[in-house]
């Protein structure tokens, strides 16, 4: 294999807790006075930290979100997590061969530890990352589209940027795999393709990625 680290993006990629948080999401801000439909939660967060979702509600409104908005969201996310979330289909496959041709992989998500572990120990793959293959965009505190979640991963994995490769399935995330010099595949199960324009390559099913990182 040619790079040296895969880089997962988690909601969506290996755990398929899009359809989840964005209903959950955009029911909140709904019930908080800021209209939203699914649809277009998924437009406008679909890959971003919280505060991408307080940062535009500021600035189409006027009004700040309540200080509690994150905690009862994070809760009502986690609860929904239990009752329903499933591994992405073919993810635990693309683990499986990455381990048995020795490639060093990690996760790099805009969702808090808390929720990646939570999603983790809800389907099983806290068995594929030790602690320390798990980076946050709280560890940073500048979420996608920033380069600094990945350049962040990298360093901490001890691999060059141009080395890494990032599996992502949303546009902040690629944007932010290319500010990061690193190539990038998407994963167009969710997104269509012309929205994650940049990208090096696409694939609808997991079990096409192995031959593009190949």
């Amino acid at each position: 294999m040619r790079y040296e680290l895969v880089i997962f993006d988690n909601d969506g990629v290996l755990v398929d807790s899009e359809p989840i948080s964005n209903t959950i999401l955009s029911g909140y801000l709904t019930e908080l006075g800021h209209p939203t439909t699914y649809d277009e939660s998924l437009r406008d967060y679909m890959g971003a930290a919280v505060h991408r979702v307080q940062d535009l509600v500021r600035e189409r409104t006027g009004q700040e979100l309540p200080a509690d908005f994150e905690q009862t969201l994070h809760q009502r996310i986690v609860a929904g997590f239990e009752r329903e979330l499933r591994p992405v289909p073919g993810a635990e496959d693309v683990l499986g061969s990455l381990v048995a041709d020795g490639v060093t992989y990690c996760v790099a998500s805009s969702g808090s530890h808390d929720r990646i572990r939570a999603g983790h120990r809800k389907t099983g793959l806290d068995e594929w990352f030790e602690e320390e293959w798990v980076f946050s965009s709280e560890d940073v505190g500048k979420g996608k589209p920033a380069p600094d979640l990945f350049l962040h991963a990298a360093d901490q994995m001890g691999v060059a940027p141009e080395r890494c490769v990032v599996v992502e399935d949303s546009p902040l995330g690629v944007q932010a795999a290319r500010a990061a010099g690193m190539d990038v595949y998407g994963f167009t199960a969710m997104t269509p393709a012309e929205r994650l324009a940049g990208a090096n390559g696409y694939f609808s099913d997991m079990k096409e990625l192995l031959g593009l990182l190949g």
